[in-house]
């Protein structure tokens, strides 16, 4: 037993008032001896007995009730058989991650979560205080009312959310309420990939439901992915898909089917295509909607454009020669003067890719080109010895000779790749410089098999067609601001300013990125692969692997909607204390009131 407000007991002290009077009627007058009085002191000492235990049990009457109004003032609570419960901080934590959304006996999964929560709020006095946390760690607090709107308006998540934020955030609230009572309640549908870290909360105790049964066979589109990002006007889609046998799948591009197939358990499909759409475009992979529809839709972007032509100036080193004859041959680039790949002292346009000269005597002049190029940089002091490379797709690339790369003031550039902390592979508006020339003797890279896919990706990402890129999201992610971009584009073809952050938006799909009111990438937003394995803990495992105060699991809804409450809160002994102390006075005034009948 506990008490809400322990001062009260301080009460108590009054129950010295009944004693005194007790002790001081004891001697109250003076003993007189008189001839007519004598048969009432015979009288007297024949009821004494009588009267003694009756003033015993009215001084008892007394204390027990003043003692009974002390402890109900300070308003005491305890775990005893009942109904009702002692003022209780409670925080329900419903899993709506995109697994929830599971149809489960013809309905949702997640209808069932907030049924559940439903039924716990309904069990919540106005002395309680209620949170709603949702597993992406929003927390919702309010009265009863509002927090079965916010239950009603509930809807599954399209990403996998953050279990340990949402805990943590459900403890906080509990434990900074002020009330002795606390507990978080849980209600998960305990997927393996979504509690395999399980957090930790303390101080707080912790009720836990998750269905007994295995989860169902699960099919969905686990990755589609454009090979390359830029299309010139050919390129690929990756597909692989989640299944325990085949399935069909549908491609599309900008709403368009292009491609039906059937695919393998595992397999990754590829499929080729010279779709006549041109700039940026959306794209999707489907497959036939399952009990778990948010997967089966996975989205991509590509830009898709004429393939450039490219100068290649015979001093870039027959290595270079032979690789763009390689893109050449797959019809990713053309003859022509789109884009020239020129050593230093050649630049004279762009776009360029622009590599280190083989002689060093040439740097001058290099630095020259450079400057009436308007490219922002200069080769600096030659450096020698084997260094790695990093960054860019090029670990594992060594360079030998390489040149110091010197940005000039307003330079405005991204590093791609760097050897310790100097810049190997830098990229600006149509630009991209390299650091060493592309020749054996100074590195590796051109002997190496990932060097024509690099060369490609150089040619068609960085310097053709718009600016820009793909970034990849999960649902709500918040990124740091691209800075080749200005604006979003939405679904509807609403236009908005970025701010400082990209804000990934919680359904998956395309948002265009955008500079001047042009489409210049893509953000695409898709739910993590690991969210379509519905493997689930069963409810004792999970238990196991959370870690609170005193973990609980529920057999079934009803049995976790009743110990949100009992498992933690006590029940409020102020109502039988006040009872006790009202029966008191009554049995008190009763027995005063039977002895001034006798009197009379």
């Amino acid at each position: 037993m506990s008490f809400l407000a322990p001062l009260y007991l301080a009460l108590g002290a009054f129950v010295a008032v009944p004693l005194i009077i007790h002790l001081m009627r004891r001697r109250m007058g003076a003993r007189v001896e008189f001839p007519a009085a004598r048969y009432l002191a015979r009288a007297e000492k024949e009821h004494s007995r009588t009267l003694r235990l009756r003033n015993l049990l009215l001084m008892f009457l007394r204390v027990i009730a003043l003692l009974a109004v002390a402890v109900a003032a300070a308003r005491p609570v305890a775990r005893w058989v009942g109904a009702g419960h002692a003022p209780t901080a409670l925080a329900i934590v419903v899993d709506n991650s995109l697994s929830s959304s599971l149809v489960v006996d013809g309905r949702p999964l997640l209808d069932q979560f907030k049924a559940m929560a439903r039924d716990v709020v309904g069990a919540s006095t106005s002395a309680d205080r209620l949170w709603l946390v949702t597993i992406d760690g929003r927390v919702r607090g309010g009265s009863a009312a509002t927090l079965r709107d916010d239950i009603n308006r509930l809807e599954p998540l399209a990403g996998s959310g953050d279990p340990a934020a949402a805990l943590a955030r459900a403890a906080g609230v509990v434990r900074g309420a002020g009330l002795n009572a606390r507990q978080v309640a849980l209600v998960t549908d305990g997927q393996r990939t979504e509690w395999q870290h399980a957090p930790g909360i303390t101080g707080v105790p912790l009720v836990v439901y998750a269905p007994r049964t295995p989860a169902p066979t699960n099919r969905a589109v686990i990755l589609a992915e454009p090979r390359p990002v830029r299309w010139t006007p050919r390129g690929a889609v990756a597909a692989r898909f989640l299944s325990r046998d085949s399935t069909t799948y549908r491609m599309t591009i900008n709403g368009r089917t292009f491609a039906r197939g059937t695919a393998a358990p595992n397999e990754e499909v590829v499929v080729h295509a010279a779709p006549p759409e041109r700039g940026w475009v959306y794209g999707t992979v489907e497959l036939e909607p399952d009990e778990l529809a948010g997967d089966n839709v996975r989205h991509f972007a590509a830009w898709i454009g004429p393939a450039p032509g490219l100068a290649v100036s015979t001093a870039a080193g027959p290595f270079v020669k032979n690789a763009t004859d390689v893109l050449r041959s797959s019809e990713r680039v053309t003859e022509g003067h789109d884009i020239a790949v020129v050593p230093a002292n050649e630049v004279s346009s762009l776009p360029a890719l622009i590599v280190a000269p083989v002689d060093p005597i040439l740097v001058g002049a290099a630095n020259r080109s450079l400057e009436r190029a308007g490219v922002p940089w200069r080769l600096g002091s030659r450096r020698t010895g084997e260094a790695t490379v990093r960054g860019a797709g090029l670990d594992g690339v060594t360079a030998t000779s390489r040149y110091e790369l010197l940005s000039q003031p307003g330079a405005i550039a991204e590093t791609l790749a760097v050897v310790g902390r100097d810049a190997w592979v830098v990229a600006g508006p149509r630009y991209v410089l390299v650091a060493s020339p592309i020749v054996p003797e100074a590195t590796n890279l051109p002997i190496r098999a990932d060097f024509v896919p690099w060369l490609g990706d150089v040619l068609t990402t960085r310097l053709v067609g718009e600016p820009g890129q793909v970034i990849d999201a999960a649902p709500g992610e918040q990124l740091p601001r691209p800075r080749w971009a200005d604006g979003v584009e939405n679904s509807d073809g609403q236009r908005t300013p970025l701010t400082e952050t990209l804000d990934a938006p919680t359904r998956s799909g395309i948002e265009f990125l955008t500079r001047g009111g042009r489409r210049v990438g893509a953000l695409v937003v898709n739910p993590s692969a690991d969210e379509s394995i519905l493997d689930r803990y069963s409810p004792n495992e999970l238990r196991d692997r959370l870690q609170s105060e005193r973990t609980l699991v529920a057999d079934n809804p009803s049995a976790w909607s009743t110990m949100a409450f009992r498992a933690a809160a006590r029940r409020s002994l102020l109502e039988p204390a006040l009872i006790l102390a009202l029966v008191l006075l009554v049995a008190e005034a009763l027995a005063i009131g039977a002895r001034s009948a006798r009197a009379a």
